[in-house]
């Protein structure tokens, strides 16, 4: 059973030096205990109304709009949280949390005192430095840890941290002494005499007064709240003594100071006459109370006015800096349009005497003009008979033009015999290449299972092409001097022998010119060895911006895939269906020779009810083809602007009549089910295609 998760609560300040090592004190002190912190960031720079923490400093509020006041609280806030954030994950793996406390105005001590009993907290860690940073002085800071050790409930270990050590307080005569771990004195701070002991001691003497009778009528409750008053009146005053005195409570070596403190200034001047009474004491020291309070508003105002005054004066200051800034980037500017000015008047004295010497060549130019003008008469004339030459010439070479544009007509009609040529050279190239497919499949061989791992030296990832779908693999061999590709059909896709076996006869009696066509087969591995198509795939080709295919080139590889599917569909007895049929499965050969790849390997073959599949898998590979895309809004395709922009600019300038004939038969496509339609067969596609074929081939020929 996991022990349960003890709280340890953590008071941490703004610093975070400090706080860091009050945390790692905290962490190696309970590291072999489950425990949870609670960090208590008691905050009091926000808590303040009358000032603002500025980029300039401390500044008054008033002098801040309320707007930028908003911002500049806000900001400290997120500084605040800021640093939270980071103690939380100073913590690393060990839970933390934040309580978040607020002020209300009441004293450090009281604060504190307040959570431990509020909270039960049985395990408090207080860093030196957190009760430093309060409205406290720091020469408080070891009497109010004090006053917190005496006070705090008993079911609560109080740990205070200074500079990550502990530090313990104990009180010896009239001191209070700070010591370390080792039992060294860190501070010693003189205990003046308090409130608490002069109210006492009155309190004693008046019992032997006549009031005394009175006196102990009171019940054991009024004595509890004496004693919680003369706690308070005893801590404000040391507050009221601390504000007033800036550089005392802290015993000096040297003890150079003779003079009384306030507390015993006063102390001494009440017990110099022991004849007052007590009501008159209490308003004496009600009088030296007031005094003193209203020394501290004194001090407060002076202090305020000193920062108003400095807040001016900084303001004053950082104008002046700004207009001595401006002034040095006007001098600068000055300088610098004073070089400037310096340089045009070069250049500008430069290109005068430039203008000089012009002159002066001008003036002899003018004199060799005059020379020259005798002997310009005379080429006039030759001029006027080379003219007449020229004439002639140009005659000639507007008869030689003709001939040249006769002659380019010819080159023209040339070339378009060379391009029918090069059209049927393909079409005989696919054709004798299926003719000698056929020869080799009359003698279908069987490879071995070392001729295939020779071929694909022995299934290298060198040599692997890609991974396919249907659990199998293909890979980029040599047989006999002829480049191939091996399919492996992985044994987890369930094919037993014989289905394998009736796969490779089926795929075998198969042949066209539009499809890939199947060399051989290995019964183990199974793997059948295909021709390889030097181009790779339609889709490789079409994802890839460096490699254009030209419009022209498109339409005829829809025109092939059209006729491989027509060949299949018009298989007897049965229609044979692909099913598979993507970009992804259209390969093309050195020439840019479409064939299918995928027949064979799927449950679909003689399911005549599923025609209408490649059907429309057609119609998204015709949209392909167009667009580059698989698949494109209707509306745009039936608009003539939307058509334009959806257009695969790869292709080159499309034919729109062109184009809008294939959009047709491609929506025609998309809109069949999955049955047979009698309307709309590969074979009517075909025809369709061939009409939009012979239409291209108009603007190819120009």
């Amino acid at each position: 059973m996991e022990a349960q998760e003890e709280k340890v609560y953590v008071a941490l300040e703004d610093e975070l030096q400090d706080g860091y090592k009050t945390l790692e004190w905290t962490l190696r002190r309970w590291k072999s205990q489950p425990i949870s912190i609670v960090i208590l960031p008691v905050t009091y720079k926000l808590s303040g109304k009358d000032y603002v923490y500025t980029p300039f400093g401390k500044l008054p509020a008033s002098f801040v709009s309320d707007e930028k006041l908003k911002i500049l609280r806000k900001y400290e806030q997120e500084k605040i949280d800021k640093i939270l954030s980071k103690y939380v994950a100073f913590c690393g793996k060990v839970k933390a949390e934040i309580l978040n406390v607020e002020k209300y105005d009441e004293p450090i001590h009281k604060l504190i005192l307040d959570l431990i009993s509020g909270l039960h907290i049985t395990k408090l860690v207080i860093g030196f430095a957190f009760i430093k940073s309060s409205s406290w002085k720091a020469k408080t800071a070891i009497a109010v840890s004090f006053y917190i050790h005496e006070h705090k409930a008993e079911s609560c270990d109080l740990f205070i941290i200074c500079g990550g050590k502990e530090v313990f307080l104990r009180g010896e005569n009239d001191q209070i002494i700070m010591e370390d771990d080792k039992g060294v004195m860190v501070a010693k701070l003189k205990d003046k005499v308090s409130f608490k002991f002069f109210i006492e001691k009155m309190f004693l003497e008046n019992r032997r007064s006549p009031f005394a009778s009175s006196t102990r009528k009171d019940s054991s409750s009024m004595q509890n709240h004496w004693q919680n008053c003369v706690q308070e009146i005893e801590m404000y005053y040391q507050k009221l003594c601390s504000n007033l005195d800036g550089e005392e409570d802290y015993e000096q070596e040297t003890g150079n100071s003779q003079q009384p403190s306030p507390t015993e200034a006063i102390m001494l001047e009440i017990n110099a006459n022991p004849n007052m009474s007590l009501a008159e004491r209490i308003e004496s020291l009600r009088k030296k109370i007031s005094e003193t309070h209203e020394r501290i508003r004194l001090k407060k105002k002076e202090t305020k006015a000193n920062v108003e005054r400095h807040a001016k004066a900084e303001r004053v200051i950082c104008l002046c800096e700004r207009r001595a800034q401006e002034l040095e980037v006007q001098i600068k500017e000055e300088a610098g349009n004073r070089t400037e000015l310096n340089k045009k008047f070069n250049t500008e004295k430069e290109q005068l005497n430039e203008v000089i010497n012009d002159i002066e060549e001008s003036k002899n130019r003018i004199k060799s003009v005059i020379e020259l003008q005798s002997e310009l008469s005379h080429k006039l004339h030759l001029s006027k008979m080379a003219i007449s030459q020229a004439e002639a010439q140009l005659q000639n070479e507007v008869v030689k033009r003709a001939e040249m544009v006769r002659e380019i007509q010819v080159l023209r009609r040339g070339r378009d015999v060379f391009r029918r040529r090069i059209e049927f050279c393909r079409k005989k190239d696919g054709t004798g290449m299926a003719a000698r497919l056929s020869e080799l499949s009359c003698c279908l061989r069987e490879y071995t299972d070392e001729e295939i791992k020779l071929a694909t030296d022995d299934f290298s990832e060198l040599f692997r092409l890609k991974s396919g779908s249907d659990l199998s693999s293909v890979y980029n061999g040599r047989i006999n001097h002829v480049t191939v590709a091996v399919k492996v059909l992985n044994q987890a896709n369930g094919l037993s022998q014989e289905d394998f076996q009736a796969k490779v006869k089926l795929i075998s009696h198969i042949r066209h010119p539009h499809l890939l066509a199947m060399m051989g087969y290995c019964s183990q591995p199974s793997c059948i060895v295909f021709e390889y198509m030097h181009n790779g795939s339609l889709r490789d080709i079409l994802g890839n911006r460096a490699r254009a295919l030209w419009w022209h080139d498109r339409v005829r590889i829809a025109a092939e895939v059209c006729s491989a599917m027509c060949y299949l569909h018009m298989a007897r007895p049965k229609p044979i269906v692909h099913g598979h049929l993507s970009p992804s499965n259209i390969l093309l050969d050195h020439n840019l020779v479409a064939k299918v790849s995928g027949l064979g390997l799927n449950q679909y073959n003689y399911d005549e009810s599923q025609v209408g599949w490649d059907i429309r898998a057609f119609g998204v590979l015709t949209l392909n083809l167009l667009t580059g895309r698989n698949w494109i809004d209707n509306d745009m395709l039936m608009d003539k602007a939307g058509l334009v922009r959806v257009l695969d600019d790869k292709a080159g300038p499309w034919p729109l009549d062109l184009a809008k004939g294939l959009v047709g038969l491609v929506l025609r496509c998309l809109s069949i089910n999955n049955g047979p339609n009698k309307d709309l067969t590969m074979v009517t596609i075909m025809e369709e295609l061939e009409e939009i074929r012979k239409k291209g081939d108009a603007p190819v020929a120009t």
